[in-house]
């Protein structure tokens, strides 16, 4: 996978990670599917982050999201 590719999908899994968390705080229960998404999402993220040189800026996420995208249309 290409680190933009594993941004992406490190970002999904924070969006899910926090659907969860919410979703196991309103229901008064122990969120541990939402921790384990989100200690996941901060694995990929880190890998993805480490294997472009130079990191990532955040000016650069937009673009690498949008270029994904074209990547998974085409």
């Amino acid at each position: 996978m290409t680190p933009d590719q594993l941004l992406v999908l490190g970002l999904f899994l924070a969006c899910c990670a926090v659907l969860a968390l919410f979703s196991a705080y309103a229901d008064s229960r122990r969120p541990y599917v939402g921790s384990v998404l989100a200690l996941a999402s901060l694995a990929v993220l880190l890998h993805g982050n480490t294997r472009q040189p130079g990191g990532y800026d955040p000016r650069d996420v937009p673009d690498a999201i949008y270029g994904v995208i074209a990547d998974v249309v085409r």
